[in-house]
């Protein structure tokens, strides 16, 4: 398969928010987009650390000693083992970058908790 990953397409695909897709696999990673918008739960990943990359609109990402904020184009990795909750007010597209197996709410139970791997 020699092709291109089109990322505003893939987009296009899904609408739901908080609910990460699989569009590609590199080593034991994945690489997934998501949609968010409005308060996500509070959460950590006590295994990996999570990677961030907002590819349209704005977002944040509250932590308990701080908040980041992400515009298009910027990047951020969540350490692993630090709680933190994102927060969109706005529809924000964004790319995640983890390793397979990694569930959406981490080490919380929440009724925003996603399928796994699943593609787009």
């Amino acid at each position: 398969m020699i092709q291109s990953i089109d990322l505003a397409q893939k987009f296009t695909k899904f609408n739901e928010y908080w609910t990460p897709k699989v569009v590609t696999e590199l080593n034991n990673y994945q690489v997934k987009l998501a949609k968010f918008k409005g308060e996500f739960t509070w959460h950590n990943h006590s295994d990996t650390d999570e990677f961030f990359l907002v590819v349209k609109g704005q977002m944040k990402i509250e932590l308990r000693d701080g908040v980041v904020e992400l515009h298009e184009g910027q990047v951020y990795v969540v350490p692993k083992g630090v709680e933190h909750k994102p927060v969109a007010e706005n529809e924000c597209h964004v790319m995640l970058i983890e390793p397979k197996g990694v569930i959406n709410t981490g080490d919380s139970e929440s009724d925003l908790k996603a399928e796994n791997n699943v593609w787009v």
